[in-house]
This record gives structure tokens, sequence and C-alpha cells, in this order.
């Protein structure tokens, strides 16, 4: 499972290479300013070792996100996450400062959702947390709705869902 490319983006797997990438994106303030703190290189390299579990067991997991001619831009992907004793299909994302505020999570999301669908999960969600406004609209914009609010992983979060 590897979304469709879109008009400015293209998807690909997670591996290794991409650890410098990964802290750099994990690690910035900006990025992980709705998280508990930014992530440290060891923890990309978690995430990274994470990931590629998901693809072997699930077929799929946040995927890097480049611009067409290999500018990487951030992560877009899927995971399986509990939410109150429930496992459900998350859609998430973060990207690069940089790249903040051009439709491009939107863009990502949207082909991620489209891969979803496709692939036969039938429920997508996204969990928010309520002050991150700028996520909030990205799930309106590929048709998530708030469907509850509730704790995950100790914090206070926003369930936007949809049927697919």
């Amino acid at each position: 499972m590897l979304p469709a490319s879109t008009p400015r983006l293209r998807f690909r797997e997670m591996t290794a290479d991409d650890l410098d990438q990964m802290t750099a994106l994990l690690s910035d303030p900006e990025v992980m300013r709705y998280y508990p703190a930014p992530k440290t290189r060891q923890d990309a390299a978690n995430w990274i070792a994470w990931n590629e579990r998901n693809y072997a067991e699930h077929g799929f997991g946040p995927w890097i996100i480049e611009l067409h001619d290999g500018t990487f831009v951030g992560d877009c992907g899927l995971t399986v996450q509990t939410v109150e004793g429930e496992r459900l299909v998350e859609v998430g994302y973060h990207l690069m400062p940089a790249w903040h505020g051009r439709g491009l999570a939107t863009e990502a999301a949207c082909a991620v959702r489209d891969e979803a669908r496709d692939g036969g999960i039938s429920h997508l969600i996204a969990i928010i947390r309520p002050a991150n406004l700028p996520s909030q609209r990205v799930a309106e914009k590929i048709g998530l709705h708030l469907e509850r609010r509730t704790s995950v992983h100790d914090l206070d979060c926003l369930v936007y869902g949809a049927d697919l």
C-alpha cells in the first residue's frame, strides 16, 4: 500500500537512511508544539523502526512525503491507534515548518485517505490536540468531523472521523 502521487507530492516508505531528515522534523519545536516535547535523534530512529514494523505488519504507516524533485517535506500516513479500547486507523502527518500553510498537509492527507479507502479501511480518524486548529482544519477538509473528546496517551484530544 502506497498513496498515489499528487500534483505536488510523492510518497515512499521511510528507511534508516531518512534519520537526519526525520531528526530535523521531529526535533523541531514548531512541528512538535502540540506534543509533550520535541524528539531526540534516538526517538527519530525509534520512529523509523516503528514505521518499518508498521509496513511489515499492516502494509501501511507514515510515509515520507517529498516534492517531485525529491525535496523532503515531512511524513504523512496511517497508523493503528487504540482509542477508548477500540483499535482504529488514524491519518497523521508532520511537515517541516517551511511547508506549513501551503496546502500540502491537506493534499497529502487526501491521498492517504483515498489509499485507506481503496485498501479496505472502512473508518478513518485523526487524533488532534484541542489547541491544534490547523490540524482540525485539515481533518475537516478531508471529510472528517468531530466525533468525541477523550484522553489518548494521557493527553486531552479530539477525535475526528468518518466512514470511508
